[in-house]
């Protein structure tokens, strides 16, 4: 029988056991990148945060029965804008293209470097646009959605007149807050300040399909529907469910997720377009959250001077004066609650650097092995990381725990201990080893001189050497990894 987890459920503001709807079909969606520009470390914390859970639920129910969905958003202004001053030379649509391919490839290698599994299905809206337009067109016929000057909007109060679910629900806020929300797209066409954009007519040279509604002309989706259709595409209709289906439950999954920041408009449009549609009572069973990311105890902005891309931090030496690991990185990630704030600083990755040498040397040359039960029940509790990487750090100290299962724990946050010596040949490995042993023994007799000459001759082929002392016995270890 797999084990219990329970998830904190934004719309009941509670904690929950999670039931799955069919344990042998687990389906999670959870909203991905914009792909305009590189993304910035912020966007890595929802894809590292989701991508343990999934870890999470395929270990629990079986890697072939969780479908974990993130979409790939490739319709936008900003994007439209981006081609425009990259290639100015080119048609738009072209440059678009030209503009989403690199974003994306650069995205995907990033969240890679981090340590992040690749998802069950990675939709771009483009593909997506047929599934919109049926959803759209539904909407209006139920009378929740409108045409005018040439778009459809969705109607909140249209919504509440009707029996099913009330708008605002997940957001929970005042009905004047979620109208300041609205304001930021004013338009005289809309009956009410509260009506948001399903589908807009496309400016000449702009991306283009056939409208919904009997709308004549080119136009594109609104960012809200993208991920209702594209949740539906991938999340219910393999499992019997979409527009086709008239039954209820068949058209819920059961996880989805995101940043803080989506919760109002974002996720609260998506919940009151898909029940509309599907005469549902919500779109998923539980709706989770990750924290903003501050860095250095102020908000990231680049007026600051405090912001950095994911790439910027494996790859240059703009924070800290150094390059990161993606292990590093994912780590001092992991080191805050997922629904708690995190302050991104040069100390914390330091600490989480710290960690993971004390992990590696404690894990050693061990295979991966079963992870233990306390273990699951502590990361089952919501996803407890912290509170699980401070029980790996008490097991480590009391060497309570066989490496084997220390290292299975790791692999289950996504993280590899494997020695740095499975990149080097063994021959060298052993080498390195020889001169290591060589080198405590002139420490040992004070000789520092002739050790010291021993490191520069390992750093200048490529290995760092890390002094330390056993935490049971107070000797003098050193371990060595391949210079990053």
């Amino acid at each position: 029988m797999p084990h219990d987890i329970s998830l904190y459920n934004t719309l009941t503001r509670s904690k929950e056991k999670f039931e799955p709807i069919d344990a042998k079909n687990v389906r999670m969606y959870v909203c991905g990148p914009t792909v305009y520009d590189y993304a910035h470390i912020g966007n890595a914390r929802p894809v590292i945060v989701f991508d343990v859970l999934f870890r999470l639920l395929r270990h629990t129910y079986g890697e072939n029965h969780v479908t974990y969905v993130r979409n790939i958003t490739d319709i936008d202004d900003k994007i439209n804008a981006r081609a425009a001053r990259d290639f100015p030379n080119l048609p738009l649509n072209e440059a678009i293209r030209k503009v989403t391919e690199a974003t994306n490839a650069q995205f995907q290698a990033d969240v890679t470097a981090l340590g992040n599994l690749e998802p069950s299905a990675q939709p771009r809206a483009t593909e997506y646009i047929a599934e919109m337009v049926a959803m759209i067109d539904r909407l209006v016929e139920r009378g929740v959605a409108y045409v005018a000057d040439g778009h459809v909007l969705f109607s909140p109060s249209a919504m509440n007149a009707a029996r099913g679910p009330r708008y605002g629900l997940l957001a929970r806020r005042s009905a004047d807050d979620m109208l300041a929300g609205a304001r930021v797209d004013v338009a005289s066409y809309k009956r009410d300040e509260m009506d948001f954009v399903l589908w807009k007519p496309s400016r000449e040279g702009e991306p283009g399909w056939p409208s919904p509604a009997g709308i004549d002309g080119l136009g594109r989706p609104g960012w809200h529907i993208e991920c209702s259709a594209m949740a539906m595409a991938k999340l219910l209709e393999p499992f019997g469910g979409g527009l086709r289906c008239d039954d209820p439950m068949k058209n819920i999954f059961d996880i989805h997720g995101g940043g803080i920041d989506l919760v109002f408009p974002h996720h609260e449009n998506e919940i009151a377009q898909s029940c509309c549609a599907f005469g549902t009572d919500r779109m998923a069973n539980i709706w989770m959250h990750n924290g903003f990311l501050q860095v250095e105890g102020q908000k990231m902005a680049k007026s600051v001077g405090n912001f950095f891309t994911i790439n910027e931090l494996l790859e240059t030496t703009t924070f800290g004066d150094r390059k990161w690991p993606g292990d590093v990185l994912r780590l001092a990630m992991l080191m805050t609650n997922y629904r708690e704030p995190i302050d991104f600083t040069i100390n914390r990755l330091e600490e989480a650097e710290n960690i993971l040498a004390k992990a590696r040397e404690y894990a050693g040359s061990a295979a991966v092995g079963w992870v233990p039960d306390e273990a699951l029940e502590i990361l089952s509790d919501d996803l407890a990381i912290p509170g699980l990487i401070n029980w790996l750090a008490t097991v480590r100290k009391s060497r309570s725990l066989d490496p084997a299962a220390y290292k299975a724990i790791f692999a289950l946050l996504g993280i590899d201990l494997s020695s740095d010596a499975d990149e080097v040949s063994s021959e060298f490995a052993a080498e390195i080893e020889a001169k290591v042993m060589q080198r405590l023994e002139l420490l040992g007799a004070r000789d520092f001189a002739e050790a010291d000459a021993i490191r520069y001759e390992l750093l200048e082929k490529g290995i760092q050497l890390k002094d330390g002392k056993d935490a049971v016995t107070g000797e003098r270890v050193t371990s060595w990894e391949v210079k990053r």
